[in-house]
């Protein structure tokens, strides 16, 4: 499966993006999704998960209330709803995706087979 990340931009703090990750090559409403992001000289970090057939979503304690991951199986589509985004979240999101992914690795970048290929998201103070 191939996945495209888009929806990043440069944005006031305060303010709301939305990231798409559209999948192509196979349908993906089956497998384990999440949104990843990296800031210059920091490790990846987990920051929003569904589990396998999206059953169950994850949020890393620095965007819950302030991050949705969704999704549309018809569309073969995942997005992050990014709200009251601070200059910390300042980073390149990276989507993924895995088909046999457990709930206990569901925050764990290294665990995901698919990877897209970033989009970055600058918030400005």
């Amino acid at each position: 499966v191939q996945l495209q990340a888009s929806g990043g931009g440069l944005v006031q703090a305060g303010g709301s993006l939305r990231l798409s990750c559209a999948a192509s090559g196979r349908t993906f409403s089956s497998y384990a999704k999440g949104w990843f992001r990296q800031s210059p000289g920091k490790e990846r970090e987990f920051v929003a998960a569904f589990s396998r057939r999206g059953g169950s979503t994850y949020y890393a304690d620095s965007v819950k209330g302030r991050f949705t991951i969704s999704r549309d199986n018809a569309k073969n589509t995942v997005y992050l709803q990014m709200n009251s985004l601070k200059p910390e979240d300042t980073a390149v999101y990276y989507c993924a995706a895995d088909p046999g992914l457990i709930t206990s690795s569901i925050t764990r970048w290294d665990e995901y087979d698919y990877w897209g290929q970033g989009t970055q998201v600058t918030v400005s103070s």
